[in-house]
């Protein structure tokens, strides 16, 4: 039987939606192939969770407890507990009262369970929050740059343009950030959002003191705009030292959108994150909801539901741990800290003061991230080099700023590594560093 022949469609790229042209997108798909492309490298530039705790038999033990956590909810009616995991779910999602039993545990912060919808990860967390309030073309979304690629993808995708903030040593500059704002409303924009992350971003690693979170949160009422809290690392942090609470906890005022994630608290292959979006909204006749219930109104076109079953996995975990995270990533945030401290007495093994002049790193005291100054400029030409001739990946800091302009700047991820693949990969980088600073010199 012959095949049908069919003519030839092609299509403009200037014809599709033009964030498939975006540096950012560009960016995300560069990065993964690079890895594929050289499977002998050691990846420091990874930020995934490490995978030496992974355990497929937790995953049924996870599925096991959350179903007995149904029957026990639903009085042993099996039909009611195989609907709820098995058949197509609530939109807003269904392990929504234990994630609140979770902020509760972990971040003393009480929220109205209604106030919670269940996302395909916190990146669908974050679209759909930005889709909620771009009204218009005068919207516009805040952030420090440099900042993490999916804000500003998902920015892209919801034609939202980005006002970029400085950065700063307390990981935002306040009057700068005032300064965008008033810019934006004299020029008729509606600055909606300022996006952070206040615990160990990515990719800077900094963390945001307790006053720079209080001020922050004064200019968002005082200029009447959001603030987008994404914490996916705030509970892997030094033992030693305190963490200021979340933005979330310190709001009084329901500035606070917050983006929660089980990526790498819970299982990244389940994919599920949340957001937090108790803002009342008017629906005339005097009647107000929370913004949840407009989020899951857009989820139910996108995403239909986010499975059930991938939620069970991580009720489950919730429930085994009394719904504390930090309890539950005890042993994880060992693995971390110990790599942080590998990576950070690694680099000051390498480059003793005044061997290679220009090269300097900061120091988080929790999270996945490092940044690297060194003393030349940094491209993806120059990512790729590295791979081939010296078998070690970093990110380049230009992806975390969308424009592919190249800086002294480089990111390093320790999460993934062991403490042996951490030693050889910081060896191969060090290679890399003084064979480009020979060349300069």
């Amino acid at each position: 039987m012959s095949g049908i022949d069919r003519a030839s469609a092609e299509l403009d790229l200037l014809g599709l939606h033009e964030s498939l042209a975006s540096p950012v997108i560009e960016s995300m798909n560069f990065l993964n192939e690079v890895s594929q492309r050289f499977p002998d490298a050691v990846s420091l530039a990874a930020g995934r969770p490490y995978e030496g705790l992974f355990d497929t038999e937790a995953v049924h033990r996870y599925l096991r407890r959350y179903t007995d956590h149904l029957m026990e909810r639903f009085d042993g009616d099996v039909v009611q507990v195989r609907r709820t995991m098995l058949q197509y779910g609530r939109t807003k999602g269904i392990i929504h009262d234990l994630i609140a039993r979770n902020l509760a545990v972990d971040e003393n912060v009480v929220v109205d369970p209604e106030s919670i919808v269940v996302t395909v990860g916190c990146q669908e967390a974050l679209f759909l929050t930005l889709r909620a309030l771009r009204r218009s073309e005068h919207d516009v979304l805040l952030t420090v740059l440099p900042c993490y690629v999916g804000v500003a993808g998902a920015a892209e995708l919801v034609d939202m343009p980005l006002l970029p903030v400085k950065g700063s040593s307390e990981g935002i500059d306040l009057e700068d950030l005032a300064a965008v704002v008033a810019r934006a409303k004299e020029s008729g924009l509606r600055p909606r959002a300022c996006y952070v992350v206040a615990d160990f971003a990515n990719p800077s690693g900094i963390s945001l003191s307790r006053e720079t979170r209080e001020r922050l949160l004064r200019l968002a009422q005082e200029h009447d705009f959001l603030v987008l809290e994404d914490n996916p690392y705030g509970i892997f942090s030094s033992p030693d030292t305190e963490q200021p609470p979340t933005l979330l906890a310190l709001d009084r005022d329901r500035r606070v959108v917050y983006l929660g994630s089980f990526a790498k608290t819970g299982l990244p292959g389940a994919r599920v994150g949340y957001v937090v979006a108790d803002q009342r909204v008017s629906t005339g006749d005097g009647a107000t909801e929370p913004l949840a219930d407009q989020l899951a109104k857009i989820k139910s076109m996108l995403t239909v539901n986010t499975s059930p079953i991938a939620q069970a996995v991580i009720g489950g975990k919730l429930l085994e741990h009394d719904c504390s995270l930090r309890a539950a990533n005890t042993e994880e945030n060992k693995v971390y800290q110990r790599n942080l401290r590998h990576v950070l007495d690694g680099l000051a093994e390498r480059f003793p003061p005044g061997r290679c002049p220009g090269v300097s790193w900061n120091a988080p005291s929790g999270g996945f991230f490092v940044v690297l100054d060194v003393p030349f400029p940094v491209d993806d030409e120059l990512l790729e080099h590295s791979a081939r001739r010296h078998r070690v990946l970093w990110t380049p800091m230009h992806h975390f700023y969308g424009d592919g302009v190249p800086r002294h700047q480089i990111r390093l991820s320790f999460s993934y590594l062991t403490p042996d693949e951490i030693t050889v990969g910081l060896d191969r980088l060090a290679d890399f560093i003084f064979e480009q600073y020979e060349a300069i010199s």
